[in-house]
């Protein structure tokens, strides 16, 4: 089990309970978008719309597009009122009827393969001048990541395999080396200092990593088998993520962001 992600395989319900903490990332990729020319801005992968009414306010009089593969996440996408049109498509599928001004891809492309063909592809349905925003995680060789594949193979060698494993986000210098020829490029990474209250069912890592990162796991195993699993993972974290004394932690986040403004 190489691929232990793919754009559905997250708890939407579960990822909100830290909205507000996953919302800083976004803002601030948005502060790097520079003047677009006319066209729509796309929210690509927008889920449940989180970002849709900030989108809205900001690009004023642009219609406003929604792309998500999740049909229930377009539904509470749509009661936002932020979006002029919303479709239920793939990232790698979804073609524009006209050229947009911004495609704005915040924390979803992260686990879609072939970055070498996806972003360049982005671009090239660009308006001229328009602008590809993108953040993504960069977290999996973080102790939170790394110790979900690590406890995974040592307890289930049989149906866990991460021998030939690499990040499925590169470093910032690959993104450069890739689009940089396309227009006027901006790539840069940000770690940020999550403070994560003290867990309800069990360490705080543990609760958070559960909404993604830990879902395609879970879902190769069955229910004894997750126990074990949960409870070895739980304690890995205590060492690599000890406890503030009022049982929060903090958690370094690392994150990618590059603007590309697409030559006219």
């Amino acid at each position: 089990m190489n691929k232990i992600a793919t754009e559905q395989d997250w708890k939407p319900d579960a990822y909100n309970r830290f909205q507000s903490a996953r919302l800083r990332p976004a803002l601030d990729l948005l502060a790097a978008v520079p003047a677009l020319p006319n066209g729509d801005i796309v929210d690509l992968g927008c889920g449940g719309g989180s970002v849709g009414t900030t989108l809205k306010r900001r690009f004023s009089g642009y219609p406003i597009v929604g792309i998500d593969r999740d049909g229930e996440e377009i539904k509470k996408a749509r009661y936002t009122g932020a979006y002029d049109t919303l479709k239920n498509e793939s990232i790698v599928s979804w073609q524009p009827e006209t050229p947009p001004a911004l495609i704005f891809a915040n924390s979803a492309c992260q686990d879609i393969g072939d970055h070498e063909t996806l972003f360049p592809h982005l671009v090239d349905l660009l308006a001229p001048g328009g602008v590809l925003a993108v953040q993504m995680p960069r977290q999996d060789s973080a102790s939170s990541h790394a110790l979900l594949r690590v406890t995974a193979e040592a307890l289930f060698p049989d149906v866990f395999d991460f021998s030939d494993w690499v990040p499925p986000v590169d470093p910032p210098i690959a993104y450069h080396r890739l689009l940089s020829d396309m227009g006027r490029l901006s790539v840069w990474e940000t770690h940020y200092l999550k403070h994560l209250p003290p867990g309800k069912m069990g360490h705080p890592v543990l609760e958070y990593t559960e909404e993604t990162a830990m879902v395609p796991y879970l879902g190769a195993l069955n229910d004894s088998q997750k126990v074990q699993f949960l409870v070895t993972y739980g304690e890995s974290l205590k060492d690599a993520y000890p406890l503030e004394p009022d049982g929060s932690v903090l958690m370094p986040m690392q994150r990618l962001f590059f603007v590309l403004k697409k030559r006219k």
